[in-house]
């Protein structure tokens, strides 16, 4: 595994590498993370300079109450159980990706701003961190009915090509996983612990083995299970989806408190299963602003799961900026710019919009207007559509008067907004 300089710091500031009642130094935790990160920035330094032989004078200028210089400086000083660690995850098949990495998910980025985690544990196919798709959560103890249910909706979702998003835990995650992969579809868990073991786990080879499947975690791979833990990975689920569908909630726990929390951030829209389950919070999570989808898994369309936007989706936070977008440099705070890949993409024009349809020659342009009858079928502003699509704001301009010129997409006012012309020929 070749670990930048950068993803080297960034992996020694804010990771554990043993239990963590035996290191001698607290790591980072993202928002600390987050606010030496702005600092460095500041005085114009990149972690991958504190590999120096001496990074004590680097530090000079920085004081916070919480994260001491001693306490970096132990941090950074960790470098041989780095190695160690590295070597030991890599033998089963784990990679580590940073912020500044070009594969960490744009979603987390743009949704969680600098709380993203610095750093994410993984094994399977780094390209589905970006696939998006719809976050299936619910109780360990779901009934039989909810389990089928969950199952069903995995394969469903396989056979409409749209990516499982779930935590792997025992009960309405896992079989929703398990559901998807059985039936050749693609799945993003996100796990609290056991991460090691979960990469050389049977029940997940297959989709590993296909590249259908991706397990990640935000914490020390050999964890064991810690109820905080648990809880604090349900908004990475949200937040790496485009919708979510919670199958049953109980009246407490962590199906409860990720959906609530989603509820107040409005990351993506929230789903709810009905149930006649008097002990469920599912009608509690309808009363706080989710909304009912169809019982019966036949009929259930889970395209219009994935195409209904938020309400009140103009009053999302955007106080807090996101250093680590490539708003501010071409891929993250830190990294070099990289060049889009060489994706060959032949189109062909047809009432509804331009289709991709065989290979030829790359015209990033025209993949934005065939994204165009399912980004902005209904109006919305230059900044959702940014968060939508992960490009560049001046990219998103850029686009979106050549659009205009060409008839694709019309402009409404007061408020400012873009929706797409149906009819294009």
């Amino acid at each position: 595994m070749n670990l930048s300089a950068t993803a080297q710091a960034t992996l020694l500031l804010t990771c554990y590498f043993i239990k963590a009642s035996n290191e001698s130094a607290k790591p980072l935790t993202n928002v600390e993370w987050g606010r030496f990160a702005l600092w460095l920035k500041e005085k114009n330094r990149t972690p991958a300079e504190l590999l120096a032989a001496d990074p004590k004078p680097l530090l000079t200028g920085w004081h916070d109450n919480r994260i001491s210089t001693e306490r970096i400086l132990a941090l950074l000083g960790r470098g041989h159980s780095l190695a160690l660690a590295v070597e030991k995850w890599q033998r089963a098949g784990l990679w580590m990706v940073t912020r500044s990495d070009p594969e960490y998910p744009k979603r987390l980025k743009s949704r969680l701003k600098t709380s993203a985690p610095p750093v994410l544990f993984g094994c399977g196919h780094k390209s589905l961190l970006n696939a998006g798709g719809i976050a299936v959560v619910g109780s360990r103890n779901a009934s039989d009915a909810d389990l089928l249910f969950s199952k069903q909706l995995g394969a469903k979702a396989a056979a409409q090509s749209i990516t499982i998003v779930s935590g792997g835990a025992r009960g309405v995650d896992e079989t929703a996983m398990l559901g998807a992969m059985q039936a050749g579809g693609r799945v993003i868990g996100v796990m609290a612990d056991s991460l090691l073991r979960a990469a050389t786990s049977a029940k997940w080879r297959n989709g590993l083995v296909d590249g259908n499947a991706v397990l990640i975690s935000p914490f020390y791979p050999e964890a064991g299970f810690n109820a905080g833990n648990a809880m604090a990975r349900n908004r990475y689920i949200y937040c790496l989806a485009d919708t979510s569908l919670v199958v049953h909630s109980g009246k407490k726990g962590g199906t409860l408190n990720g959906a609530e929390e989603n509820l107040k951030k409005q990351w993506v829209p929230l789903w709810v299963k009905p149930t006649q389950d008097k002990d469920a919070a599912n009608e509690i999570l309808v009363e706080k602003g989710g909304r009912w989808c169809e019982e019966d898994i036949q009929r259930l369309d889970l395209a219009s799961l994935l195409t209904t936007s938020l309400m009140g989706d103009n009053n999302r936070e955007t106080d807090q900026p996101d250093l680590f977008s490539q708003a501010n440099e071409p891929a993250d705070l830190f990294s070099i710019g990289i060049q889009e890949p060489a994706v060959e993409i032949h189109y062909v024009q047809e009432s509804d919009g331009p289709k991709a349809t065989a290979n030829t020659h790359t015209d990033f342009y025209q993949l934005f207007v065939s994204e165009l009858p399912r980004l902005a079928i209904d109006p919305l502003n230059k900044d959702d559509l940014i968060e939508k699509t992960g490009l560049h704001k001046s990219q998103v301009t850029d686009w979106l008067k050549r659009a205009l010129d060409d008839g694709y997409v019309k402009k409404l006012n007061r408020p400012v907004r873009y929706q797409y012309i149906k009819n294009k020929a």
